[in-house]
């Protein structure tokens, strides 16, 4: 079997993953199109294993960890999406930029301020500035 027949299904494969996590919006459909991507590189160590005929045959190990770690990966992913879907109501990837929830409606903006308590025993609490990295 010649080399280019996978290399060439695993470029398509790669360029449509990327493609698809690149202009998709849901975080699903993300998540589905990182897993096409790592599906190529897979289809790659295990064509270039049986290629050079490895007497080890370390990719196709590799492969399988890669596997193995995929599936982790999402698992998680997909835990996290739908914990985010219930919390926020959307799975939109431009929406979910800010990690913090959105202030609740007719709540004045926050400023950069923070107050802090007194060491004095007073009840009156002093300002203090928030430093930002």
């Amino acid at each position: 079997m010649h080399l280019a027949y996978p290399a060439v299904l695993a470029v398509l494969l790669f360029c449509t993953g990327l493609y698809g996590v690149l202009a998709r919006r849901n975080a699903i459909l993300v998540l589905m199109s990182v897993e096409l991507m790592l599906n190529a590189v897979n289809l790659n160590l295990v064509a270039f294993d049986v290629w050079l005929r490895d007497t080890l045959h370390a990719g196709q190990a590799l492969t399988l960890f890669a596997i193995a770690i995929a599936a982790a990966e999402i698992g998680i992913g997909l835990a996290i999406v739908l914990l985010v879907h219930r919390n926020r109501g959307t799975a939109d990837v431009d929406r979910l930029r800010d990690l913090a929830d959105p202030p609740p409606a007719g709540t004045p903006a926050a400023d950069d301020s923070v107050t802090a308590p007194t060491d004095n025993g007073a009840d009156e609490a002093t300002p203090v500035r928030r430093q930002t990295a």
